[in-house]
This record gives structure tokens, sequence and C-alpha cells, in this order.
């Protein structure tokens, strides 16, 4: 490659310059900065392989176009949750293996030391099986997701996601930016929060910080893949089975996507209201990334640290729920005494008590929703895990599930507020209580919502 200088590279940017009247937009200043720029890189800069030069140019035709960007995107997405679905079962059941048998001998050890029940429900039955469940169940996943998703960035896809959201964003009242940080969220909503710090603007940080809730987390995948699996892909075997169910829960996606957008133009009307500010996004060109660098940093730095939060939180809740599950009022337990108490409200919703009950126990990690809901419906006063899907099922079904009730639990899980760690992060960034009310609050009442008019208009449809 030969470089030579220009007496003077900066008349060319005077002339343009020069042209642009006092009308002209920001959009016309910046490409005529970048159109003055490519000129002087074509003139003092000879390529020895001159189809490279135009190798990111080609492909961004593609990917960035109004007429393939968007199924380019869903098609990517759904390609990584497959990948996800697919590879993360095998080594989910051999990790709930390995944990079962280490709780084998932990039972062996307790009774050799002849320690009080009591003990041995709070450390074994609570705290680790709880522990070992949000190992188990987010683990794999995580350690997909996450080094595909770095891969994507480092060979320099995502920014064209940012680059394509970009319009949807800005007629929502909303940054551009938004989607870097929504794209973070599918992996943690508490570090999305923080990434939020990448939006200068604070009413648009605020947009973000309030909205980022409704794309799901790590935590909520294993709910909207497994009620996906076990009744809306039901009917279907084998490999199909998992294409069904990866459709199911893109749906699931697109639809908090569109949440997301609804809320923030909503708020950019009235509570938030305000001009959305311009977002000039230079795309990097495309690059082979580090495959094994990538694979090893994502999973040890983004797997590793979302994994201590959930075990953090996650023991707290196991050892409560075992309390809760343990301590009677005439001969009901405290658990089932709130589930019952649920009830009413929850059948508006078409769920039921011990649904929203975990859901309430739930609030520290969207992880162990699943299994307090189990120990509630089996009434072991344990957080409990089943042999097969079948037998899973078989339990969702005698407890008066239908299809409705599988849909109405994963539009809960995915719109709910969000889990304790991350409105901790909330209150941190904004430094007020009143936003952090809100970003609980929010949420919540869509959830209620969009249920309650899901269950009744299918009731009046009378397609169930």
């Amino acid at each position: 490659m030969r470089v030579t200088v220009p007496p003077n590279p900066f008349d060319h940017l005077m002339k343009y310059a020069q042209t642009l009247s006092n009308g002209d937009t920001r959009e016309q200043i910046v490409s005529a900065i970048f159109r003055t720029s490519q000129e002087i890189c074509n003139e003092t800069v000879t390529y020895t392989k001159p189809s490279k030069q135009y190798e990111t140019e080609r492909l961004d035709r593609i990917v960035t176009s109004k007429l393939w960007g968007f199924p380019i995107m869903l098609a990517m997405l759904a390609v990584v949750i497959y990948l996800t679905i697919a590879g993360a079962n095998i080594p989910s059941s051999m990790l709930a293996n390995f944990f079962g048998w280490i709780e084998g001998y932990l039972t062996f050890a307790f009774e050799k030391l002849h320690a009080p029940d009591w003990l041995y429900g709070i450390l074994v039955l609570g705290l680790y099986r709880g522990t070992a469940w949000v190992v188990s169940v987010m683990l794999p996943p995580m350690a997909i997701f996450f080094p595909i998703f770095a891969l994507l960035e480092n060979y320099g896809y995502l920014p064209r996601v940012a680059f394509n959201m970009d319009r949807l964003f800005k007629k929502s009242g909303a940054h551009g930016k938004q989607s870097l940080t929504m794209a973070m969220g599918f992996g943690c909503n508490a570090a999305a929060i923080m990434s939020t710090r990448i939006i200068e603007s604070p009413r648009e940080r605020m947009l973000a910080i309030l909205t980022n809730n409704f794309v799901p987390c790590n935590g909520r995948w294993p709910t909207l893949i497994l009620l996906a699996s076990l009744f809306m892909a039901a009917g279907y075997i084998g490999g199909w089975k998992t294409f069904v169910t990866a459709g199911v829960v893109v749906a699931m996606v697109l639809f908090g996507i569109v949440v997301t957008l609804t809320v923030s133009w909503v708020l950019s009307k009235t509570a938030l209201r305000g001009v959305p500010t311009h977002y000039t996004l230079e795309l990097p060109p495309y690059r082979r990334p580090k495959i094994w660098d990538t694979i090893v940093r994502a999973t040890l730095d983004k797997s590793v640290y979302v994994l201590k939060r959930a075990v953090a939180v996650a023991a707290p809740a196991g050892v409560l729920t075992w309390i809760l599950a343990n301590i009677h009022i005439g001969n009901t337990t405290v658990l089932a005494y709130i589930a019952h108490s649920l009830d009413p409200f929850a059948h508006q919703l078409g769920l039921d008590g011990y649904i929203l009950m975990a859901f309430i126990l739930g609030l520290p990690a969207n992880e162990i929703v699943l299994p307090i809901l189990l120990m509630g419906y089996l009434s072991t006063g344990a957080l409990t895990e089943v042999d097969s899907l079948h037998d899973l099922k078989q339990i969702f079904l005698d407890h008066g599930w239908t299809w409705l009730t599988a849909l109405n639990m994963m539009l809960f899980s995915l719109l709910h507020y969000p889990c304790g760690t991350t409105l901790i992060n909330i209150y941190k960034e904004t430094k007020s209580k009143k936003w952090t009310f809100i970003a609980f609050a929010l949420p919540t009442g869509i959830a209620i919502a969009v249920t309650f008019l899901t269950t009744h208009i299918i009731q009046w449809l009378g397609l169930i």
C-alpha cells in the first residue's frame, strides 16, 4: 500500500462546508464530512488488493438494507436461540446429575453427624438445592449464548444491528444506542442497566433503563424455553420440536421488543418528553474474530460474573423458600396459605396462586421461579427436581394447566418486574427511589394488563 499526502487536505472539507446552508441538517453535515474523508482517502491511498477495499461496503448493502436488514437480524437471533436451546440440554442434565451425586454424599454426612432435620433442610434442601438448580440451569445456556454474541460483536455485526434499530428507536423518541443496551439485556438486565452509561442524554438514558426489562435475561430463558417446549411444541418430536420451540421463543423476544418501542414512545410523549438526540455511528469494518480468545473471555468475564450474581441472591431465596414451606398455620404451610390467598386474583390473569407466589419469592433471581413453583405444587418442603420432562408436564396438567396457562406464565415472565439485583443497579444509576419504584411498577402493571387481556379475549373467543 502506497500513501502520499496532498498539500491541503482540508480544502475539500472547506468547499463542502461553504456549500451548506443554515437550514441543512446535521445528517447532511456529517455526510459531507465523510464524503470528504473518502475523497482524501481515495486520492492518497492505493490498495494492492482493490477487491478488499469494497468487501465491507458490499456486505453492508445487504445487512443494513431496508429490505434485508431486519430479516437477517431475525434469522441471526433465531439461530442463536436455536443453538442455545439445542446445545444446553445435555450439559444441563449432566450438571444436575453431578449436583445430585454430591447431594447424596452431603445427606450421608449429615446422617453420620446426626444433624437435626431443620439444619439439613435449610442447608441442603434449601441452600444447596437452590444454588445447584441455578448453576445447572443457567451455566450451559450462558456458556453458549455469551460467546456467540461476543463473536458477532467482534466480527462487526452488532453495530449493524444498532444501525438498523436506530430508525425504530428514533421514531419512538429514544436513542439508537438503546439497541446496544437492549442486546446486553439478553444476557443480564443488571449488567445492561450499567451499560446505559453510553447514552449521553439523561432523558434517553432513563428511557433505556425503564424499558430494558422487556427483553428476556438469562434467568428467564429457562422458563420461556421449557414452557414453549412442553406446551407450544408438544405435537412435534426431534429436531422439529427444537425448531418450533426456538420459533416460539423468538416470537416472545419480538413481542418484548415491540413492548419496548411502544413504552418508549409513550414515555417520550408523557413523563419523559423531549427531542431525540442525534446518533452518528461509524460502522467498523468486518474483522475475523479470534474465536478461542473470544469464547474464553466471554465465558469467564460475562458468564462467571452473571452466575456469581445469581448464586449470591438465589442461595438466600432457597433458604427462605424452605422455611416458608415448613412453617405451618393450622394444617397448611405458609407457602400454601400465600398461594391460596393469591388464587382469586391469579385466575383473572390465567394463572394460579402458586405461580404468582413463585414470582413473588423469585424476586431475588428469576432462575428460582420454576423450582419454587414445583415445590409448592408437590408440597415437598424442598426445592424439587423431576426425573423427566414428561413427569414435569404431568405435574402441571394435574394442577389444571392448559396451553393458555403456559402462554400467560411466559408473558408474565417476559414482562414482569426486574430481579432484585437489577433494581439495586437501577437505584445506584439513577440515585432516585421514585424512578426505581417506577422501574418496578411499570413492567408489573403491563404484565398484569397483558395477561388479563390475553386470558379474557381467548376465553371470549372460545379457544379454550
